[in-house]
């Protein structure tokens, strides 16, 4: 079954609570959150590394530690080739989608990390870590990720690209994107960016989708093309507006343990022009929203985890996604 976005609704929310909540299940960096924040909050140090495919993942580890307060100082140290944990305290003003190159931990300072006007290209790279900043406003995607293995997208606050929140494509592998809250967005997270990329993907484009916040935001929550299996944990979709998850061209998504709020349209398979793929959903939780399409099977997780029961997972995740808050 196909179905088409032209629906689009994007309904804001208040910001999330703050509290100290103990969090369970996969994807958690620490045993708790607060609002002072602590690791990449404080330190500017990445928490413990992520669950799922992108586990592995260290970015600038064992590199040495810098801090940018503005653009030019920010360009300067993102494309150096030695590793590097880079502090961002201030506000980073983009003309362009700028090129982050490997082995790299690009993390905000407490809350004042953000980027605007453009995003990061991960582009032909590995091991590279984007943590607990805020972007907004970015004339492209906040987030491009292609050609790129081990990547770990973590606890940051999107909104309002013009194109899309986090795109991941060509090829691209073994990647988690955990504990982000996206929000006044319409297409949120596309993984897999054209009918015709078979070649390049099929057999890549293994993502783990863990703990994210989907507030309000119109659709591709994800899009799927060709994965399998992609992994869709533990999230909680507030108000989506034309649909949550789509399974297309051949992908394999497990949808598991997730909480379906006000979302009329939680999955399918196909969309628009884009042939179906498989979807498998499995205790899923559902309030005022409708029951979605499965259908197929799924390729097996190859990782260890334990899912939270998804009744509990809107109050996890409204506490402990995006900045600030690990």
């Amino acid at each position: 079954m196909r179905r088409t976005s032209a629906r689009f609704k994007l309904i804001g929310t208040a910001a999330a609570t703050v509290a100290t909540v103990a969090l369970a299940g996969p994807g958690v960096a620490n045993s708790a959150t607060s609002s002072t924040g602590s690791a990449a909050g404080q330190s500017g140090v990445a928490a413990a590394g992520p669950v799922g495919f992108g586990a592995g993942t260290t970015g600038g580890a064992g590199g040495a530690t810098v801090t940018v307060s503005n653009a030019s100082q920010f360009l300067a140290e993102v494309k150096k080739s030695e590793p590097l944990v880079i502090r961002v305290n201030g506000t980073v003003s983009l003309s362009s989608m700028t090129k982050v190159t490997s082995n790299k931990t690009i993390v905000g300072v407490g809350t004042s990390g953000r980027i605007t006007g453009s995003g990061l290209n991960v582009a032909s790279v590995n091991n590279v870590i984007i943590q607990n900043l805020t972007f907004s406003g970015s004339n492209d995607d906040a987030i491009n990720v292609q050609y790129s293995t081990k990547v770990w997208i973590d606890h940051n606050d999107i909104s309002g690209a013009s194109d899309g929140g986090v795109d991941i494509k060509r090829a691209s592998t073994n990647i988690t994107v955990s504990w982000n809250r996206s929000h006044n967005q319409d297409k949120n997270m596309l993984l897999g960016h054209s009918d015709s990329n078979s070649s390049e993907d099929t057999g890549k484009l293994k993502v783990t989708f863990d703990h994210n916040y989907f507030d309000g935001t119109n659709q591709r929550n994800p899009r799927v093309r060709f994965g399998n299996p992609v992994h869709v944990l533990n999230n909680y979709f507030r108000s989506v507006g034309s649909y949550g998850v789509a399974s297309t061209e051949n992908a394999g998504v497990l949808v598991e343990g997730n909480y379906f709020e006000n979302t009329e349209d939680p999955f399918h398979l196909g969309e628009a022009a884009s042939g179906p793929g498989t979807l498998v959903a499995r205790n899923n939780h559902f309030v005022n929203s409708g029951g979605g399409q499965a259908g197929g099977s799924v390729a097996s997780i190859p990782y260890s985890y334990t899912p939270a029961a998804a009744s509990g997972v809107k109050a996890a995740v409204t506490a402990g996604a995006g900045v600030g808050k690990i």
